[in-house]
C-alpha cells in the first residue's frame, strides 16, 4: 500500500500574510493545501493521505477538505516543533493505525508544494519498490559556489553534477520509522532539516526521481504570484488547445 504524508504546519512568517497561515490561503477560491491534497487524491496508486497541521487550524482543514469533496484523507494530525518531529507524528500513525507491512511505500511531501504532478507521484513509488528511497529532485541551473566563514568564495562546484533535493521523499515505511527511532534514541533528530539528509546519515542510500521544475514551494509572497500565474497560464493553455502538464 502506499501512503501520502502531507505537511501543512508551517505559519508563513515569511509571507507577511497576517494571521492566516501561508497553507491557507487561496487562489481562485481554493486554498493552496487543497490544490497540493487534490493531487495526491486523484491519484489511483494512493491508498491514503495523512496531513500533518499547523496546531488550532485542524477544524478549518477539514472544512476544506469537506468542501472540495476530498475522499482519501485518512486523519489530520497536528504537528511537532520542528519539520522532522512532524514527519515522524505522521510516520508513526501510518505505521501504528494504518497498515503494517514491509512493503508499504510513504510519500512525504510539503503542502505548499501544490504544482506536484501525477508523473512525479508515479516514478516516486515505482522507483522506492525498485531501489527502497526515491528523492525527488531537479537540476541545478545556477552557478553554485562554497564560500568560506570569512565570506570569501573558494570554489565553484560542476553544476552538471548539482540537483536540486525537493519533495516528495519517499521510502518504505519500515525503513523511515525504524531510522526515526534510532536518530530520536541517540537524541540527534534536530541536526536533520528532512528525511533525506537522516536516511542518508544512518547509510541508507538515495536513489533520485527528476521531478517537474514547477512544483515550487510557496513560500515568500513572489512565490505566491508565481504559482498564480502558473495556473493562469495552464488555463490559457487549455482554452486554446495547448498541452497541460498535470
Amino acid at each position: 500500500m502506499n501512503y501520502a504524508i502531507i505537511f501543512a504546519g508551517g505559519v508563513g512568517r515569511r509571507m507577511n500574510n497576517g494571521s492566516l497561515p501561508k497553507q491557507f490561503l487561496e487562489v481562485h477560491g481554493k486554498p493552496i493545501i487543497i490544490y497540493t491534497l487534490e493531487k495526491f487524491d486523484r491519484n489511483p496508486l494512493i491508498d491514503g493521505v495523512v496531513v500533518i497541521c499547523v496546531a488550532g487550524w485542524e477544524d478549518y482543514l477539514q472544512e476544506k477538505i469537506n468542501l472540495f469533496g476530498l475522499n482519501k484523507i485518512c486523519k489530520i494530525l497536528t504537528g511537532g516543533k520542528t519539520a522532522v518531529k512532524s514527519q515522524f507524528i505522521g510516520i508513526d500513525y501510518v505505521k501504528t493505525n494504518l497498515v503494517n507491512d514491509s512493503d508499504t511505500v510513504v510519500l512525504l511531501h510539503d503542502g505548499v508544494r501544490p504544482l506536484i504532478d501525477q508523473k512525479t507521484i508515479d516514478a516516486n513509488i515505482k522507483t522506492v519498490q525498485l531501489n527502497g528511497s526515491a528523492i525527488t529532485t531537479v537540476p541545478a541551473i545556477e552557478t553554485i559556489g562554497i564560500s568560506s566563514e570569512s565570506g570569501d568564495l573558494e570554489r565553484f562546484v560542476d553544476r552538471s553534477k548539482c540537483v536540486m533535493a525537493r519533495a516528495p521523499q519517499s521510502y518504505h515505511l519500515d525503513d523511515v520509522y525504524t531510522v526515526h527511532l534510532k536518530a530520536q534514541l541517540e537524541q540527534k533528530s534536530d541536526l536533520f532539516v528532512d528525511s533525506a539528509t537522516m536516511m542518508q546519515y544512518y547509510g541508507f542510500a538515495l536513489h533520485t526521481v527528476e521531478g517537474n521544475t514547477e512544483n515550487i514551494k510557496v513560500t515568500t509572497q513572489t512565490d505566491f504570484y508565481l504559482f498564480r500565474a502558473i495556473l493562469d497560464a495552464r488555463e490559457e493553455q487549455q482554452m486554446f488547445g495547448g498541452n497541460q502538464s498535470e
